[in-house]
């Protein structure tokens, strides 16, 4: 009798059963994502105005927020650090913020433990105007109004991207979970 090779199935599911994902991509995408994410607003012109979301950030909420048990509370302060790195904003700032942002979902999930994406923009539309704004009184800026008026375009864009950031952790979790084959 003739054993067939389970990769080459031509059924519709064999390419999916027992797959075997690499545990260091699934790993380290996250983490890598967040950095990258920490760094690409260098890459954008400088203006007047705050107008570019905080995209590491947003990539760290959306981690949390799409995997909850995924990254640890603990993984604000370093990932932070590295941001302040990056941002301009003084060493430490975005290590507490981030830091009290993770503690801030923990506690809010801990609370309530039903999931809908609706409860997740709604976390991620509170917690990033807070964030920015104690990301402004750390930098030094004076909390006046208009400076208040000049941060509304970088909270109102941060948490209409939400949902954008949200569907491309999905889709880098998805990706991290398949496996991964050598090419040729």
């Amino acid at each position: 009798m003739e054993r067939m090779n389970p990769r080459s199935r031509s059924d519709a599911y064999g390419s999916r059963i027992n797959r075997s994902h690499s545990t260091v991509l699934a790993t380290v995408i996250p983490y890598i994502s967040i950095l990258i994410a920490s760094v690409l607003p260098l890459i954008v012109i400088a203006s007047a105005l705050p107008i570019v979301p905080p995209l590491g950030f947003l990539m760290l909420i959306g981690w949390r927020l799409v995997r909850p048990g995924l990254l640890p509370v603990w993984a604000g302060f370093p990932l932070g650090l590295f941001d302040d790195l990056f941002s301009g904003q003084p060493l430490g700032s975005a290590a507490l913020l981030w830091s009290l942002a993770m503690i801030a979902i923990e506690l809010v999930e801990t609370r309530f433990p039903w999931r809908s994406f609706a409860q997740d923009w709604f976390t991620a539309g509170l917690i990033l105007p807070v964030y920015l704004l104690a990301a402004m009184l750390f930098s030094g800026g004076e909390p006046s109004l208009p400076m208040l008026i000049a941060l509304v375009p970088q909270i109102v864009l941060s948490i209409l991207l939400f949902p954008l950031v949200a569907l491309f952790v999905a889709f880098l979790d998805r990706k991290r979970l398949t496996r991964w084959r050598k090419l040729g």
